[in-house]
């Protein structure tokens, strides 16, 4: 038999609502606390027998405890608990918000001490108490207790909120309204349920040695991009979103095309010239330019020293962030001379036009098409030609804003296929049926035809060019798993795909089509918002801005929107002032972390940009 789930109920009055629980068929080990000294508290009608009750069923009964100071009672001492409970708590008499939510602040900060690692803390408030979209009528931020934002502070997510059944706890008689031996108004009372949110990843510069053309190649990657470049979503027995979307895609137009998906390891690097040969249309501005390393440079100590999380920096950190930072160089690079410069690649279109020169497509051709006639017993009318197929990471220097990536996995397919078939017409149709449903639109332009959806923009392209021979197109078509994946399985923040939370990967085990709904494991979070001001003498690189945004922020700036610049006529220094929206759905982001954020970019800013904060 499983052990009784451990309840510690906090701010109890009359000790009817755990007596209730106790009642209860469930098996539980209940142990109720209150404030008031016992002989204070027994006075309350009906203490005492509801003492009693939670005592005949095993449970214990503590009286002076603080709900803001688990930690330190010496009778909670070696106890954890999967379940905290605080039934509408409140400072007493005619306390304000403010003084409640500090209530509540403490409450988290001192609970999550005693509280087990997959523990939930539930906390019972009137309608309207809380501060989130579930209270109807929802109050004004400023007049609510902000439930959602002082359990941040103590690292806990609000999972879920429902509605308070006192119905469900005949014996339960709710007091202390001001003091008082009166109810709180239950009409409406909403459970909050918290748990433990994942800590925050620290972004770091590393190391990184590949073969580009044959030459090894050692090379830092940027901090803000180090989290991206390991997590392998795409393997074969991967159940993550991303593949789940690439699964689906792939099932859809094999109806059509015999396609052969390439699994060869890529490397990230490609030299610049490369790409300029392979992709001319890519806009330039966008690309992670990245510096080779000196040969014979131990680069550990620095990376062993980056301890962001402990506020740790020391100058080498500081030197080489530097670095990586000045790596993103402008664009006004000669792409087509001779070049030491390397590029994190923008797209895999180079790399797979590689792989393709060295397979033998008609073989392969005439194999994929018999498999495929076979498949569909002889009626499979489909063009009788090939597409490779490849999918992998990509980086984008992108400005920060709500739906741009700097990282996302690619799907790329390609193939010389005969124009009589018309075959950009047939991706359109097959692609627009399948994506339709979940609002992707295409959309016909001068270079090829774009897939589109709201808000996140474009999301694909299918682009032909002709061929020596005349009578075939070469067609390639590049789609953005990432936001695809955010479509269709309606996630709310491209964000959230590079949780951490097991709560996130356990929605995907099943793996459901898309279409199914994601159920969020942060629900309402807070979003903060800073200025940041500084004087610069230098031409400003507003790319290496966002970088460090990024960094320092461990990505959990949504937006970024330049306010004011000032050009002093005497100084000749520039001012910016921009503001930044701190917002996270994958970690418990409170104004307290948010700041400390804010501090940390201004610290590298200074170091880096050698700008002056103002």
């Amino acid at each position: 038999m499983s052990s009784p789930l451990s309840i510690l109920l906090v701010g109890e009055g009359n000790f009817s609502f755990s007596a209730a629980l106790c009642r209860s068929p469930s098996a539980v080990s209940v142990t109720a606390t209150c404030l008031q000294q016992q002989e204070e508290a027994l006075r309350q009608e009906g203490a005492f027998n509801n003492v009693q009750t939670i005592k005949d069923s095993g449970g214990r009964v503590l009286f002076e405890v603080d709900s803001t100071k688990l930690g330190v009672c010496a009778s909670l001492q070696g106890h954890l608990f999967d379940r905290v409970v605080f039934n509408f708590p409140h400072c007493g008499r005619k306390s304000g918000v403010k003084k409640n939510r500090q209530l509540l602040k403490e409450f988290f900060l001192s609970c999550v001490e005693v509280l087990a690692k997959d523990g939930e803390v539930h906390v019972s408030l009137c309608n309207g108490q809380g501060g989130t979209p579930a209270d109807q009528p929802r109050r004004e931020r400023h007049n609510s207790w902000q439930v959602v934002a002082m359990a941040a502070e103590a690292h806990l997510v609000l999972s879920d909120v429902r509605s308070f059944e006192s119905d469900k706890y005949q014996s339960y008689k709710c007091t202390g309204y001001r003091s008082q031996d009166k109810g709180f108004h239950l009409e409406n009372a909403l459970l909050h349920v918290f748990t433990r949110s994942t800590p925050f990843s620290c972004p770091k510069v590393f190391q990184m040695e590949e073969t580009v053309e044959g030459e090894k190649v050692q090379f830092n990657i940027p901090a803000e991009l180090s989290d991206y470049t390991s997590r392998d979503f795409l393997t074969s027995d991967s159940i993550h979103p991303v593949k789940l979307v690439q699964d689906f895609l792939l099932a859809s137009l094999q109806e059509k095309w015999a396609v052969s998906m390439m699994t060869e390891t890529l490397p990230l690097l490609l030299t610049a010239k490369q790409l300029h040969l392979c992709c001319p249309d890519i806009d330039r501005t966008l690309f992670y330019w990245i510096h080779a390393c000196q040969k014979g440079l131990n680069c550990e100590a620095c990376t062993s020293a980056d301890e962001l999380g402990g506020e740790v920096r020391g100058p080498c950190v500081i030197s080489k962030q530097a670095d990586a930072i000045r790596s993103l160089c402008s664009p006004d690079v000669d792409l087509e001379g001779e070049t030491a410069l390397y590029v994190l690649r923008p797209s895999l279109r180079p790399l797979v036009e590689a792989l393709v020169a060295k397979k033998d497509e008609p073989e392969m051709e005439n194999e994929h098409v018999q498999r495929m006639n076979q498949e569909h017993g002889g009626h499979w009318n489909g063009v009788p030609s090939l597409l490779f197929g490849i999918s992998g990471l990509v980086f984008r220097n992108v400005p920060i804003n709500q739906w741009a990536l700097p990282a996302f996995h690619e799907l790329l397919l390609t193939g010389v296929l005969p124009k009589k078939y018309e075959p950009v017409k047939v991706l359109e149709q097959t692609l627009g049926t399948l994506l339709a449903p979940y609002g992707v639109s295409t959309v016909t332009k001068q270079e090829g035809l774009h897939l589109m959806a709201q808000p996140m923009g474009l999301i694909g392209k299918v682009i032909a060019n002709n061929t020596s021979d005349v009578s075939l197109l070469n067609v390639t078509v590049s789609l953005n798993l990432d936001l695809l994946a955010a479509l269709t399985f309606s996630l709310p923040d491209w964000r959230l795909l590079w949780s951490n939370d097991p709560r996130f990967s356990q929605q995907f085990v099943a793996r459901p089509t898309p279409g199914t709904p994601f159920i969020a494991c942060s629900l309402f979070p807070e979003l903060f918002s800073f200025d940041v001001s500084f004087w610069t003498g230098t031409a400003w690189e507003e790319m290496k801005f966002h970088a460090l945004v990024r960094e320092a922020s461990c990505g959990t700036v949504a937006r970024v929107k330049l306010i004011d610049k000032f050009s002093h006529p005497d100084l000749s220094q520039t001012s910016y002032c921009y503001r930044l929206v701190y917002h996270s759905h994958a970690h418990a982001l409170s104004h307290t972390q948010a700041l400390q954020f804010h501090k940390r970019l201004e610290s590298l800013l200074s170091s880096c940009l050698e700008v002056t904060i103002r």
